[in-house]
C-alpha cells in the first residue's frame, strides 16, 4: 500500500503559515506532561472565577480543536475543509450538564444540526452523546439491572422520547445519526436503547450508529452477537469504531471495586482487536456500515487495504474514515485527496461549555503515546517545506 500519510503539502494546505505556527505552539505545549497538568488547573480556576480568559482560549486551543461557539459560527470551517473534499460532524460539545431542561437544550441543538446535515452535502452525520440526553446514573442504574423507582422511571421514559424524537427526525431527513461510547458502567443501557433504535430506523439502511470502544476486549464478541440479532430481526447495523478515551478512568474504577477491567491487557492488544473488529465489518458489509474513527496510520492503512482486496470502492457510502477537528490532518486531508470518504468531529458550544471536551484532547494527546510528536514532526516538516520554496 502506497504511504500517503506523509504528505504535509495536502495535509496543510488550508492552513495559513500563522495557523502552521499557533499548531506547533500548541503542540509543543501538550507535548509537556506538567504543563498539561497546570494549564488545566489555571484554566479550571480561571472559568470558576469568572477571569476574562475566553478570549485568549478562543485564540488559541479553542479555535484549534473547535468550529465555533454555535453552529453558524461553523459554517466558515465547514466549506473550507469541503473544499478540499473533507466532511464535517458538527459535535455539540458541551458536557457533564445534569439537568432536565439542559438535556432538552441539548435535544434541540441535536435537532438543529440535523436540520443543517439535511441542507448541506459537507454534513453528511449528525452525532450526540447518550448522556447528553439523560442522567449518567440513571444509565449506570438501569445497566446494572436495579429497579428504578416511579420517578426515576418516568425519568427514563423522557431519555427514550428524546433518543427516538432524534433518531426519528434522523430518519425522516435521510441524515446518518452517530452515538458516541461513554463509560462502560453506563454503557450497557445505552446500547440497548440504541438497539432499539436500530431495529426501528435501520430496517431499509444505516441511519443509526452505535459506538464500539475497541479498547474494550468484549467488544467483538458484543458486534458478532449484535449481527445475529440483525439478521434475524432484519435491521442494518451502523457502527463507529473508536480505539476508546476513558482508559485512565476505566482501570481506576475496575481496581478500585476489585472487578476485571474492561480494557484490552495492552495497546497492541487493543490494535488487534480494532482492527480485528473492522474485518469483520467489511466482511459483512451487506449488512453494516462503518465509520471508523481513528488517528491511527497503521488502522487506515489496514481498512484501504482490505477495501482494495474485497474490491470495494473508495468511495462506497458504507465505509467512512473519522478523525478530531485539529488532530491528524496527514490523514484525514491524504485520504479526501485520494477519494476515500473522510469526516471530521467538529466540537462547537460556548467556550466555558466546552473546556471540559478540551481538557480531555489535551490529556488524551499526552498519554498516547506519539500521537504528539507525530504531529509535531509533521507541522515541522510542513514549515520547512514551505521555507524551502
Amino acid at each position: 500500500m502506497e504511504k500517503i500519510f506523509d504528505n504535509t503539502q495536502v495535509a496543510f494546505s488550508l492552513k495559513s503559515d500563522t495557523e502552521l505556527d499557533r499548531a506547533y505552539f500548541l503542540f509543543k505545549m501538550i507535548d509537556s506532561q506538567p504543563l498539561v497538568r497546570i494549564g488545566t488547573a489555571v484554566t479550571n480556576f480561571a472559568i470558576k472565577a469568572n477571569l476574562p480568559v475566553e478570549g485568549l482560549i478562543r485564540a488559541t486551543v479553542f479555535d484549534h480543536f473547535c468550529g465555533g461557539v454555535n453552529e453558524d459560527d461553523c459554517i466558515t470551517v465547514v466549506d473550507k475543509m469541503f473544499t478540499k473534499g473533507v466532511s464535517s460532524v458538527l459535535d455539540y460539545s458541551v458536557e457533564g450538564k445534569e439537568e432536565e431542561e439542559q438535556f432538552d437544550a441539548a435535544l434541540e441543538m441535536t435537532l438543529k444540526t440535523i436540520e443543517f446535515a439535511k441542507e448541506r452535502l459537507a454534513i453528511p452525520f449528525a452525532v450526540f452523546k447518550p448522556t447528553g440526553l439523560g442522567r449518567f446514573e440513571l444509565y449506570e442504574k438501569l445497566g446494572e439491572k436495579q429497579v428504578l423507582t416511579p420517578a426515576e422511571q418516568e425519568e427514563w421514559n423522557r431519555v427514550v422520547a428524546r433518543f427516538d424524537h432524534v433518531c426519528s427526525e434522523a430518519y425522516k431527513k435521510n441524515v446518518a445519526l452517530l452515538i458516541d461510547g461513554e463509560e462502560s458502567w453506563m454503557q450497557d443501557a445505552a446500547d440497548e436503547l440504541v438497539t432499539d433504535m436500530m431495529r426501528k430506523y435501520n430496517k431499509e439502511k444505516t441511519i443509526v450508529f452505535n459506538t464500539l470502544q475497541m479498547y474494550r476486549w468484549d467488544r467483538l464478541d458484543y458486534l458478532k452477537k449484535l449481527h445475529e440479532i440483525a439478521k434475524k430481526e432484519g435491521f442494518f447495523i451502523g457502527m463507529k469504531l473508536v480505539r476508546g478515551a476513558y482508559m485512565e478512568k476505566e482501570n481506576k474504577r475496575a481496581e478500585e471495586k476489585n472487578y476485571v477491567s474492561p480494557i484490552c491487557v495492552s495497546k497492541e492488544a487493543t490494535d488487534a482487536n480494532y482492527d480485528a473488529a473492522v474485518q469483520y465489518m467489511l466482511d459483512h458489509l451487506d449488512a453494516m456500515s462503518i465509520f471508523a474513527g481513528t488517528h491511527n496510520e497503521l488502522s487506515s492503512y489496514k481498512l484501504m487495504e482490505m477495501m482494495e482486496q474485497k474490491g470495494i470502492a473508495k468511495n462506497d457510502s458504507r465505509i467512512w474514515f473519522g478523525q478530531l477537528y485539529g488532530m491528524s490532518d496527514n490523514i484525514s486531508y491524504n485520504l479526501a485527496e485520494n477519494g476515500y470518504n473522510v469526516a471530521k468531529y467538529l466540537p462547537f458550544g460556548p467556550v466555558k461549555d466546552v473546556m471540559p471536551y478540551l481538557i480531555r484532547r489535551a490529556e488524551e494527546n499526552t498519554s498516547v503515546a506519539g500521537q504528539t510528536s507525530r504531529e509535531l514532526s509533521m507541522i515541522k516538516a510542513e514549515r520547512k517545506r514551505r521555507k524551502g520554496k
